[in-house]
């Protein structure tokens, strides 16, 4: 059976609108944090994460997060555990809080001493 040629090409249309919008999130997911959303994560980690590791990061409830204490940690397992959490322990997921990228990204800070908290932006300060 042979499909009507504008069948064929309102299919083809509708597949590469998919792609094309598919391809755009994941650029987005992927894209690096910028300076105001890098001051928020560092927030998050300071004050949300430091509430069990420590508000110096140190240790406390959850262990240390010092570049000493991750220097042999792989870094996807670390992402893997700011995403998902660790089932059966207080420590909880990220995953809708922080993308993929921006717990690389927090990884990467951790592992090179964490910076401190200036604060949020702003423009999220007064909410």
């Amino acid at each position: 059976m042979k499909l009507p040629p504008l069948l064929v090409h309102v299919a083809v249309f509708i597949g590469a609108a998919l792609v094309s919008a598919y391809s755009a999130a994941a650029d987005a997911r992927l894209a690096e944090p910028d300076s105001a959303r890098h001051r928020e994560l560092v927030h998050i980690v300071r004050q949300d994460c430091g509430s069990c590791h420590g508000l110096t990061l140190n240790g406390g409830l959850g262990p240390a997060l010092t570049a000493a204490t991750l220097s042999d940690k792989p870094a996807e397992g670390l992402v893997a555990t700011i995403i998902g959490g660790r089932p059966g322990t207080p420590m909880p997921p990220f995953r809708g809080i922080v993308t993929e990228t921006e717990a690389q990204w927090i990884v990467d800070q951790l592992r090179n001493g964490f910076p401190p908290d200036t604060g949020l932006p702003a423009a999220q300060a007064l909410n």
